[in-house]
This record gives C-alpha cells, structure tokens and sequence, in this order.
C-alpha cells in the first residue's frame, strides 16, 4: 500500500482495486456479476456508501465510504477475499472458462512474488484518495463514468451497465447509488 492509506475510516475515498498484472478478468458477465452482487451485499449489511462506481476488464473505481462501524480497510479486503475465492473457483470450472490454465499461471506467479504460496488475484492495496471538495469529486465521478467510453466499448457512459453513470441519467442502475447532486456549473466535470 505504500504512502497509500485510507486516513478516514469513515470518509469519501475514490478507490482503484485492480486485478494483478491488470489481467483481463472481468470480460465475463458472470465475474462482473459476482463483484455486483457482494458491493450490493457491502452496501446492505457492511454499511458501505456508494455514489460511484464502474467495473472495467481489470480494475473496479469506486467513490465510497464507510456509513457504519465497520472500516472501509475491512469492507475492501472482505470485497476483495470473497470476490477473489468466486472468481477463482469457476475460472477453475474449465467447462467456464477457456483460459484456466493462463489465469491460473498468472495468480500463482502474483502469489509468489508476494511470498504467499497461494494464488494472487487482486493487487495489494486500493490507491485511496480522499475527496475533500466538489470539484474533486465532480472530477473522479466523471472520470469513473467515461472510463468505459474511453475504452470504446459504448458511446455514452451510462449504456454501460455496470457503472452508476445510468443512476446519475436514468435514477436506476445494476446497484442502488447515493447520486450526488451537482449543479449545471458542474457537469462538466461530472461528464453526464
């Protein structure tokens, strides 16, 4: 984690967590499916807050923040434990996935580097960066919504369904978000 650490507890982060050697895990619906299901889980019964996010092939962004007792150091390791053992265990299902053999040889590669004799999926840490003002987080929350047109895989943010950017258009997406209200003088920074 380096100089990279949540200082607040309980305030608003934007987070990176990011698959080892940025694998391209997250292309099956079916992994991106399990991440969804366990924030939905983090938001109902760990108290985690979330007012942006989107899942791309390698990494997750969130802005967030712990609404209840529980940490978001222990919310984002209990994501990244549970969402690593699912992922891992239908790669391994060869029926699922035909590169088994090549996923496998990475996370075991990943795991040896970090002297741990088991498979590495997600990379250490989570690069917080605390949001203090507005504009900084006008700035993330556009950032996370375009990243899937930056990408080229739709044309406007929210079509991309596993993203909140529908949320702050259409009032409804994949997860329930907390949508923050920007004014007009904002949108620009929000890229909505």
């Amino acid at each position: 984690m380096g100089r990279y650490r949540i200082r607040d507890q309980h305030g608003l982060n934007f987070l990176t967590l990011t698959i080892v050697d940025w694998v391209d895990v997250f292309t099956r619906r079916s992994y991106k499916d399990i991440a969804i299901d366990y924030l939905r889980y983090s938001q109902y019964h760990k108290h985690l807050q979330i007012f942006a996010y989107v899942i791309m092939s390698n990494h997750v962004h969130l802005v967030a923040k712990a609404d209840g007792d529980i940490p978001l150091t222990d919310i984002l390791r209990d994501f990244k434990k549970f969402t690593a053992n699912r992922i891992l265990k239908k790669i391994k299902n060869r029926r699922v996935e035909s590169r088994t053999e090549w996923f496998l040889e990475r996370f075991a590669k990943a795991g040896e580097q970090q002297n741990n004799r088991r498979l590495q999926f997600w990379q250490v840490g989570y690069h917080p960066i605390e949001l203090y003002s507005l504009p900084v987080i006008a700035q993330k929350v556009g950032y996370i919504h375009n990243n899937p047109v930056v990408a080229g895989w739709v044309d406007e943010p929210h079509h991309y369904p596993y993203s909140s950017a529908s949320n702050y258009v259409d009032g409804k997406g994949l997860l329930d978000v907390d949508v923050i209200e920007f004014s007009t003088s904002w949108i620009g920074y929000v890229g909505v």
